[in-house]
């Protein structure tokens, strides 16, 4: 079983990134269960969306990952990363972006949070995490819209101790889930995001 979490704020392309995901899995003949916390998404507030994909031919009974469940929790924001690591699992693989996007409770307080402590805690944890600077890969891709598509092509690139793919799907099947799911006028260019972030980063 593989279990994925991906949080970030209304507006980020959480939602999307997880159908994108589950597309993938089920191409490959996984059972798969999704199952997504939307909230107050459209005024900028917190979105969960939680992945279950059986792997080794599992059915998933549940939708939901349960605490400490998770193998790789992929944050558009890291607040939402710090405020969700507790389903990701001792061992398991944080994905994060790096810049703060304000959720809509921060306007209820009388102070805004930075980014540089959040992620030094995060660094500190057990298993790996990886931080992302989307910031310059959406630059370089060219648009701004683009961050579901770098930070989960930075996630799918993510390899096991014995360098196959963590969430078992290679970046080929991930480009073909793009096809089904996102909108043909916008196919191309998340296309030419995934080539993009592979080739500054080196990932395979």
């Amino acid at each position: 079983m593989k279990n994925v979490v991906l949080t970030g704020i209304g507006g980020q392309g959480t939602v999307l990134a997880a159908k994108i995901l589950a597309q993938a899995a089920q191409a490959r003949g996984w059972h798969v269960r999704t199952a997504e916390t939307i909230g107050m998404a459209q005024r900028g507030g917190s979105v969960t969306s939680h992945v279950r994909m059986g792997n080794e031919g599992e059915h998933v009974a549940s939708p939901l990952v349960g605490a400490g469940a998770a193998d790789m929790l992929i944050a558009f924001e890291p607040g939402e990363a710090a405020r969700m690591l507790g389903l990701l699992s001792a061992h398991g693989v944080l994905v994060t972006a790096s810049n703060v996007k304000q959720p809509v409770t921060a306007s209820l307080s009388k102070t805004v949070y930075v980014a540089a402590p959040v992620l030094e805690a995060l660094e500190r944890r057990e298993g790996a995490t990886v931080v992302v600077d989307e910031s310059a890969l959406l630059e370089l891709v060219g648009n701004s819209k683009a961050l579901n598509i770098v930070l989960l092509t930075v996630a799918i690139s993510q390899r096991d101790a014995q360098g196959n793919p963590l969430l078992g799907i290679s970046l080929d099947e991930f480009k073909e889930a793009i096809r089904v799911c996102v909108k043909p006028k916008f196919v191309d260019m998340n296309l030419a995001a995934v080539d993009a972030v592979c080739k500054e980063l080196g990932l395979r």
